[in-house]
This record gives structure tokens, sequence and C-alpha cells, in this order.
């Protein structure tokens, strides 16, 4: 071991912080969604593939090293749309911008007003909010709005007299962006019967983006919240405020944190 750290160079030090941040933002990516179970069956697959040189099982040995052989072509398209994902905004988009605290609070609280209204009187609604990973690139259609978020004006978009009321209504940068977006529906065959069109939207843009989703349902009125291919359901004002504070606010939560350190 002294050996190695006496002759370890500086581009040494540097070649290895690179793959330790690519393995740590892949572990971001593939984080809480069905990525993770491939990775899993991958790894049985290359265990049983070991036992079989061990054990001198030709056959099997044969049949998983002709499958391992193209593992780079398996691994994109299996994992296509966490790769799409990755590379469809390299760079940083952080959901509040440039906003203070308080002007971060006061977006969560119209957000968790608008939808608490919207569910009270049983309007359909889905707002789907970007957070690091542009969705520009999957969103179809849409009107550009370039509004404040205020309760009043989600409550009139989602209307169903309004003529944009249809489909997504996209939060970017803490703004209203855009209004009546289509989003790709969800290919799960895991799916419970009984989400809708808007749930289904709302799943399929979670997996292929870090973005948020709420949903008001038109039949029941409940409150849904949908990320990384997930869904929490039947959420009441509080509990939809913290889940949005917990997701939207990272930098927040991590303040919070660290003043909790400094008095403990």
């Amino acid at each position: 071991m002294f050996d190695v750290f006496t002759n370890i160079r500086l581009l040494d030090i540097l070649d290895i912080s690179v793959v330790a941040f690519i393995i740590y933002r892949t572990i971001l990516l593939i984080k809480g969604n069905r990525a993770v179970q491939m990775i899993l069956v991958l790894a049985v697959i290359l265990a049983v593939y070991m036992a079989s040189r061990v054990g001198d099982l030709h056959t099997l040995n044969w049949v998983l090293n002709n499958f391992l052989s193209s593992i780079i072509l398996v691994i994109v398209v299996i994992f296509q749309n966490d790769i799409r994902r990755a590379l469809m905004h390299v760079g940083r988009n952080p959901f509040f911008g440039g906003m203070n605290a308080d002007e971060e609070s006061v977006v969560i609280d119209e957000l968790v007003k608008a939808c608490s209204a919207l569910g009270s009187r049983k309007i359909g609604a889905l707002i789907a909010i970007e957070r690091e990973n542009g969705i520009n690139d999957i969103l179809e259609s849409g009107t550009p709005i370039d509004a404040g978020v205020s309760c009043e004006l989600i409550r009139a978009i989602f209307m169903p007299s309004s003529p944009i009321h249809d489909g997504a209504l996209v939060v970017q940068q803490g703004r209203l962006a855009i209004a009546g977006c289509f989003l790709p529906l969800s290919r799960g065959l895991d799916l419970t019967k009984d989400l809708g069109t808007r749930h289904r939207a709302a799943i399929g843009l979670t997996e292929l983006a870090d973005a948020v989703a709420i949903i008001v349902s038109e039949e029941t009125g409940n409150i849904s919240v949908a990320v990384n291919g997930g869904m929490t359901r039947n959420l009441d004002s509080a509990s939809l405020k913290k889940v949005l504070g917990r997701l939207l606010e990272p930098r927040k939560v991590k303040l919070k944190k660290q003043k909790q350190q400094q008095k403990g």
C-alpha cells in the first residue's frame, strides 16, 4: 500500500475522480426506478456465467458467453430510456433558478392551493414540474404562457371551459411555461387498471426524465405525485406540500440539516 501511495500521480487522482463521479451520477440516475432490477438481473447472469466456467458447464457457458459478448448492445436496448434521460441535458437546470428561499416557498404554496382547490371541485389537472434535466424534447405541442405561478391562473387553465385545459401544464424555472402539452404515456404492464390517461402520462414523463408530476383526478378529486416512474396517491394539502418541499427544495433541506447539525 505504501508503494501505491508513493507512486500515485496527479493524473491518477484525476482519473479515479472522473470514474467515481460517473458511477455516482449513474447511481443517482437509476435510483428508485426499474433500472435497478435490471442491473440485478444482469449481475445474476454474470454470476451464473462465472459459475459455469468454474463448474465446466460447457453448454451453459457457451450460451452465456455469446450473450455477454453483445452486452453493450443489450445495455443500450434495456436502458435506452435512462440513457436518453441522462444525455437529454447534461448541464444542471435547477427548478427554482435564482429564486431565494422565500420565493421558493411561495411557488410551492401556490401549487398546493391550486391542486387542493381543483381537487375539491373534482376538476382534473396534470402539472409537470421540470427539475435538473430539461423536458422540452419530450413535450408534444403546447401553448407558451411564461407567467408566474399563481393559484388563480392554474385554476383558470384547468377549467373545463378553458381551451388549454387538456394536457399538462409545465412549470420551468419556477414559472408557468407551457400549457396544453401532451406527454408520453407509460407502457408499464404492472400499472393498475384504475389509472387514467393523466396518471399514465405522469408516470410516462417521470420514466424518461427526473421531473415531478402532480395529478388531480377528475373522478375522485384525489391528488397524486409521480416521480421516477412511481406514484404516491391520495395526498392531502399538508402531505402534498411536504412531498413537493422534499422534491423541489433540495437546497433548503440541505441548509436546514446543516443548521440542525450546528445546533447539535
